[in-house]
């Protein structure tokens, strides 16, 4: 227990990866910033979006980036930090006095996880907001005013017609991929639009080429005789939704919270429908702090070698190598997963696994 108690040596190496850690997060997204920013600038003055509307969606969206980033910042920022100890010196002057590899690697790691219960919290609260709020924004861009997105779901006029949809998702089919409303509430006014002529709910609304098909339709209508209702499998529903504009907006999945997931999860299995699409991202996001502890720990023993003679820019011309080979491997073992039927968790832990077996191996054997 002596051995793990906190020293002031702990403190200088996790204060010197800190600095480093919040300099690199700080240029990713500061660039990644920048570049959204610049992309929004070209819909000024499109459908009355204007400059304060671009800056808005920048900063509602900066939260999700923060997380994006994390990963890729705490690893170049630990590689920057331990590699400036190891270029002065003092990191031999660690070993020397008897501190292992080890050792100084969880020292680095020790200030990341703390760090990275921030980031998850952020991730699963005001990140999902801001996106919500971002595609809100890009709707009414897109549909000319038309359709907007509120806490109670989508609403869209339609001439005569206000439509609401409780969720909205994107689904896909071989190569083809289509927009599915849930829940929806279709209400048609008189020609007048004093009252209420029609009411049709529907548990799903579907796309199929430029149409939408109703399924479960249970459609009230109310003229001078009275009210009548009629319930049928499904209809055909001529609306002018434009499924392309809605596919643009929708908030993608590895973006929504683990709650939302869930949610979308459990009525896709109520109804027999694939959930695969939805599984992975949640464990991904589940996973992620045991992805970035894991990632920032196995990349240290660079730090101990390959960086030591190097400068500034070849420690972060590694790191950037280290992230980018990391974010491709793992996208692919995911993806190859997928193909083949793997559960989406064991997918989603198979590659910090291998990386936690490769790490366990270099520090009790190498180190």
């Amino acid at each position: 227990m002596a051995a793990m108690r906190i020293k002031r040596v702990d403190w200088l190496i996790g204060m010197t990866v800190l600095g480093s850690l919040l300099l690199v997060w700080l240029v990713l997204i500061g660039l990644d910033a920048m570049l959204v920013f610049v992309r929004q600038l070209g819909f000024i003055g499109r459908n009355g979006y204007t400059l304060s509307n671009a800056i808005f969606y920048v900063v509602v969206t900066i939260p999700r980036r923060m997380y994006e980033m994390f990963t890729f910042a705490s690893l170049i920022g630990g590689l920057l930090g331990l590699g400036g100890l190891a270029s002065t010196g003092e990191l031999t002057a660690l070993r020397a006095s008897g501190m292992s590899r080890l050792r100084i690697a969880v020292s680095a790691v020790g200030i990341v996880a703390l760090l990275v219960a921030g980031v998850v919290v952020m991730g699963e609260t005001v990140g999902p907001w801001g996106d919500q709020q971002a595609q809100a924004l890009e709707l009414r861009l897109r549909s000319n005013g038309n359709m907007g997105m509120t806490n109670s779901g989508l609403w869209a006029r339609d001439g005569d017609r206000i439509i609401n949809a409780k969720t909205s998702s994107l689904r896909t089919a071989g190569d083809h991929s289509y927009v599915q409303l849930a829940d929806v509430r279709v209400f048609t006014l008189t020609p007048d639009g004093q009252q209420l002529a029609r009411f049709d709910q529907a548990n799903t609304a579907e796309q199929v080429g430029r149409q939408w098909v109703l399924d479960k339709v249970r459609t009230t209508t109310i003229d001078d005789n009275g009210v009548h209702s009629h319930v049928s499998a499904n209809e055909r529903w001529d609306s002018k939704l434009d499924p392309e504009v809605l596919q643009q907006s929708l908030v993608q999945p590895q973006y929504l919270a683990v709650r939302d997931l869930e949610h979308i999860i459990d009525y896709k299995k109520k109804n027999g429908e694939n959930t695969r699409p939805y599984e992975i991202p949640l464990w991904s996001r589940v996973l992620y702090p045991f992805n970035v502890l894991v990632l920032v720990l196995c990349s240290m023993p660079f730090a101990f070698g390959a960086l030591r003679s190097g400068g500034l820019g070849k420690r972060i011309f590694m790191g950037m190598i280290l992230a980018i080979a990391w974010f491709f491997v793992q996208k692919a073992i995911v993806s190859f997963g997928t193909v083949y039927g793997v559960p989406p968790l064991a997918a989603n832990l198979l590659p910090p696994l291998m990386l936690a077996g490769i790490g366990w191996y270099y520090f009790r054997y190498r180190a």
